[in-house]
C-alpha cells in the first residue's frame, strides 16, 4: 500500500535559495511544454513526454540555467503535464503563475534518497544537488521510499515522501454489519445518520478580522511594492493556518468514522460544479451573484470534498467501503414513510412529515436516507442506471414473471 508521509523542512539560507530556484525552473519547464503542446494542438499535430524530452536535452545545452535543477525533476514535471494533458486536454490545463503557484518538485528516485534519524525530535534526508537537509521527524516513515517532493506553503518548506507500506488493505472490516449515512451542510459540515455533528471553526473572530483588514491594505499598495509583498505574506500565513485546521478536521472525522463502519454513504455531490461562479458574461449577466459566491465560500470553507478524499484514505487502513448515492430528494424525503414533499423541510434543521409528522433534525433525516440508500444497493453493483445483470431467474420455467 503507498502512503504519503509529510515533514516540515528546516533548510539553509542556501538550500532554501536552491530550492527556490528548482521551483522557478520546473515552472518555466511546464509552461514552455504547455505552450509548445497548445501551438501543436491548434497546428492540427499531437505532442506527448517523449519527443519533450528529448527537445529538452537539446534545450540544457543551449539554456546553462537548466543545468541548475536536477535532469530527472525536470523529467518528472513533463511526465506530470504530461498527465495532465492526457486528463484534461492541452487546453484545459492551467499556467503555473509566479504569483499565484508555489514552487514544488519532485524526485521520483527513490533509491537516489537516504533518510537518517538523528534524535528524538529530528531526521535529515539526502536529496540529489541538495545535500543533506533536516526534517521534523514528526511521525515514523513506515516502509520503503518510493519518491519524495519538496513543496513551500507560504513561508515553510516540506518534504513529502511516498513510501511502501508492508500493510494491505484488510478483505472484511472489523465490524462488518455495520452502516453510516453522512449529509454535507453549510450550517455544520457533516451529520452522520446517528446523530452526531462533526463541525469546527477553522478560523477565529480576530483572525477574520484581520484578514480583512489585511485585504483592505492590498487593495491600497502599489503593485511589486516590498509593502505589498508583505501584507500578501501576512495572509498567507492565517490562510495556511485555516486550511491545516481544516485538513486536520477531515483526516480526524474520516478515522473515527472509518473505524466505525463497514459501510459508508455519501451524497454524489459535484463540488466544482456546485462552486461554479454565476456572474456570468458582459452579454448574459448571472443573477443572484452575490449570494451565490457567499454559498460557495460556505460549501469550500467547510471542506466537501477534502473530507470524501480523507474517507478514501482511512478506507484502505480499515476495510471500509465508500459508496456515493444519488442525492436528489433526500432532504425532503422521509425516512420513516418515505413520502416526498419539499414542504416538510420547515427550515434548515427542522424536518416535518406532511404526511405522517415525523419530526426529525433535517440533516439527520437527510443522512439517515442516504444510509438506507447504500444499504439498498444492488448486489449487481449498479446505481440502477442502466439494465443490471440478473442475479436470479426471472420466472417460472414457462418464463412468465410469478
Amino acid at each position: 500500500m503507498l502512503s504519503g508521509r509529510r515533514y516540515r523542512l528546516e533548510l539553509t539560507a542556501e538550500q532554501s535559495k536552491q530550492c527556490q530556484e528548482f521551483g522557478d525552473i520546473c515552472r518555466a519547464v511546464w509552461n514552455t511544454g504547455l505552450e509548445q503542446r497548445r501551438e501543436y494542438r491548434r497546428r492540427g499535430a499531437w505532442m506527448n513526454y517523449v519527443p519533450q524530452a528529448a527537445e529538452l536535452a537539446e534545450a540544457k545545452r543551449e539554456h546553462p540555467w537548466l543545468k541548475a535543477a536536477p535532469s530527472h525533476v525536470l523529467q518528472q514535471t513533463l511526465r506530470d503535464l504530461d498527465r495532465a494533458c492526457s486528463e484534461h486536454g492541452a487546453f484545459g490545463v492551467r499556467w503555473r503563475s509566479k504569483a499565484r503557484w508555489s514552487p514544488s518538485f519532485r524526485f521520483p528516485a527513490g533509491n537516489l534518497i537516504t533518510v537518517e534519524r538523528l534524535g528524538r525530535k529530528w531526521a535529515r534526508a539526502k536529496l540529489p544537488k541538495l545535500g543533506w537537509v533536516r526534517f521534523r521527524w514528526s511521525r515514523p516513515l513506515g516502509g520503503e521510499i518510493r519518491s519524495a517532493t519538496v513543496a513551500r506553503k507560504g513561508s515553510q518548506w516540506f518534504v513529502s515522501f511516498l513510501v511502501a507500506e508492508a500493510c494491505e488493505t484488510p478483505r472484511t472490516h472489523a465490524m462488518p454489519d455495520t452502516a453510516v449515512g453522512i449529509d454535507r451542510g453549510v450550517a455544520v459540515a457533516a451529520v452522520t445518520s446517528d446523530g452526531t455533528f462533526h463541525d469546527r471553526q477553522f478560523i477565529a473572530p480576530d483572525e477574520t478580522a484581520r484578514y480583512r483588514r489585511l485585504q483592505q491594505k492590498l487593495v491600497r499598495q502599489k503593485k511589486g511594492s516590498a509593502n505589498r509583498r508583505k501584507t500578501i505574506a501576512a495572509i498567507g500565513r492565517i490562510t495556511c493556518r485555516v486550511t491545516d485546521r481544516r485538513t486536520d478536521f477531515c483526516a480526524y472525522t474520516a478515522n473515527r468514522i472509518a473505524a466505525r463502519n463497514a459501510l459508508v454513504v455519501l451524497e454524489d455531490l459535484r463540488t466544482r460544479n456546485m462552486t461554479a461562479s454565476a456572474s456570468g458574461t458582459l452579454d448574459q449577466p448571472g443573477r443572484n451573484v452575490r449570494q451565490k459566491a457567499g454559498l460557495n465560500r460556505a460549501i469550500l470553507d467547510k471542506g466537501w470534498h477534502k473530507l470524501e478524499l480523507a474517507l478514501r484514505s482511512a478506507a484502505r487502513h480499515t476495510g471500509s467501503r465508500i459508496l456515493l448515492v444519488n442525492p436528489a430528494y433526500t432532504s425532503q424525503t422521509c425516512n420513516r414513510c418515505g413520502h416526498v414533499d419539499a414542504k416538510s423541510r420547515k427550515s434548515q434543521a427542522v424536518f416535518e412529515c406532511t404526511a405522517c409528522g415525523h419530526r426529525d433534525h433535517a440533516d439527520v433525516n437527510a443522512a439517515k436516507n442516504q444510509r438506507d440508500a447504500g444499504l439498498a444497493f444492488p448486489a449487481c453493483g449498479d446505481l440502477g442506471i442502466s439494465r443490471s445483470t440478473k442475479q436470479e431467474p426471472v420466472g417460472r420455467a414457462t418464463g412468465r414473471n410469478p
